[in-house]
This record gives C-alpha cells, sequence and structure tokens, in this order.
C-alpha cells in the first residue's frame, strides 16, 4: 500500500543511454526509429522487457500488478504484433489482464480499418486496451463506440490548464461522466501539483499518473515502491509528496 491506495500498475518509459550524450528521452530518437524502421524491434524489446519485469515485481507481492506498453502506428500496424504478444506473454508468464496497451486516438482513426482488426485481435488475447492523450487528436465519440477501448487517459494539457481555464476543467469533467457511462476506465496524466490532485478528486477522478507520485524511476526503484510505497523513494526535487490520508488511487506510476 502507499499514501495514495494500491499501486497496481507500472508504464514502461524508454531512455537512451547514449555513450556521448547521456541519457536521451523518446522525444529525441523515436521519430528517426519511426522514419528507419528501427521501431519494430525496439518495440519488441520494450514489451519483453516489460512484460518480463512484471513477472518478476508479480513474484514480489500478493496484489496483481500490471504494466502498460505504448505502441507506436508502425508497430500497432505490423502483421506480427499480436502474434509476437501472444509469445512474449507465454514466455514471461504473465497473465494477458496483465499487460495494458496503450495508443494515442490519431493512430488509431488514421488507420481505423487495419486498427480496428489489430485492436479487436489483441482485445480477444484479453488483453486491456487504452487511447492515450484523448481529447488532443480527432476526438471522434463514434470510435469510442467502434473500438474495444477499456481506458481513456486524459492529456496533461487539460489537467495542466484546470486551474487557470474553467473550460480545461469542464473538459475534464465531461471526458470523466464520458467514461462512467460508457463503462469505460478514465486516468488523467500529468498530475504535477497539489491543487491538480484535489481539483481530480472533486470531479469524481479516481486514477491518475504524474511527478506528483514519482517521476520516471529504475525498475531497482519500482522495487522500491512495491515494498515500502513512495516513502521509501529518495526526495525529488521540486515535488512535494503529501502526507495526509489518500486521495488518489495510484494507478500508474510515470
Amino acid at each position: 500500500m502507499t499514501d495514495y491506495g494500491t499501486t497496481r500498475e507500472f508504464e514502461a518509459l524508454i531512455r537512451w543511454n547514449h555513450p556521448r550524450y547521456g541519457r536521451v528521452g523518446p522525444d529525441d530518437f523515436v521519430g528517426a526509429a519511426e522514419e528507419s524502421g528501427l521501431i519494430i524491434p525496439i518495440g519488441n524489446w520494450i514489451i519483453n522487457e516489460a512484460c518480463e519485469q512484471a513477472s518478476k515485481w508479480q513474484s514480489m507481492t500478493a496484489g496483481e500488478i500490471s504494466i502498460s506498453v505504448n505502441l507506436s502506428a508502425k508497430q500497432l500496424l505490423h502483421p506480427s504484433l499480436a502474434g509476437q504478444v501472444k509469445a512474449v506473454l507465454a514466455q514471461s508468464q504473465l497473465k494477458a489482464s496483465q499487460l495494458k496497451i496503450e495508443v494515442t486516438e490519431s493512430t488509431v482513426m488514421e488507420h481505423s480499418d487495419r486498427s480496428m482488426s489489430v485492436l479487436s485481435e489483441l482485445s480477444g488475447l484479453g488483453i486491456s486496451l487504452s487511447t492515450d492523450d484523448f481529447g488532443t487528436g480527432y476526438s471522434s465519440l463514434s470510435y469510442l463506440q467502434r473500438f474495444p477501448f477499456d481506458r481513456l487517459k486524459i492529456d496533461r494539457s487539460f489537467v495542466d490548464e484546470m486551474g487557470k481555464n474553467d473550460k480545461c476543467a469542464a473538459i475534464v469533467k465531461t471526458i470523466l461522466m464520458l467514461g462512467e457511462n460508457l463503462g469505460i476506465e478514465v486516468v488523467a496524466e500529468g498530475i504535477e501539483t497539489e491543487p491538480q490532485l484535489r481539483s481530480l478528486r472533486e470531479l469524481g477522478c479516481r486514477f491518475g499518473q504524474g511527478y506528483l507520485f514519482s517521476r520516471p524511476v529504475s525498475a531497482d526503484d519500482a522495487e522500491v515502491i512495491l515494498r515500502e510505497g513512495l516513502k521509501g523513494l529518495p526526495a525529488q526535487p521540486g515535488i512535494s509528496v503529501p502526507t495526509t490520508a489518500p486521495v488518489l488511487e495510484v494507478h500508474e506510476i510515470q
């Protein structure tokens, strides 16, 4: 348990340990990987590592641990994706329900027919599907009806502007109501301040992720979280971690 509830899911984030430039974030190399086609082997490696790590964490705790992985457009449309995912799950002995796949709404809508086929195949395996950065792409409500999504992730841009812009707060409230009415789980991304946390609570948001809880951490530090909760981590500069009663269940540690 943590101060916020049960930590039961992590999101896999990739970093490139470059021999000259040090740790490089995905924004600086994923685009080039997409263009060169290297995103396919990189993506396969990420899924494999994420499932193996989640399986290891599962052996440390009684509660079920899930891992969330983002897919690029080329990964989603690759013909061997479902087979590769199925093989990784079998090898890692991770249950399909413990793997969460995230795709952006723009990726889905740009390749709707092929995306529908692949996502339906993944859903058929028992994998949970999320639409990432909801509200920033096409935002066509029809695709929520057509595609087998289990979760909406509210884009951080709306969370960041909630206290400054009443329209953004209204959009967040609308997305939460939409998720509730459709029976789809809603997760708020990019929570960085306690006022944002309080506002989301007041709107009825149950799940969230962001720097308020934790900055990206190594697998070793994630194990500390599982054993000791967020208090087990070293203090993170500029982040005030509240120590009062639980206010938001930590669904994902970013």
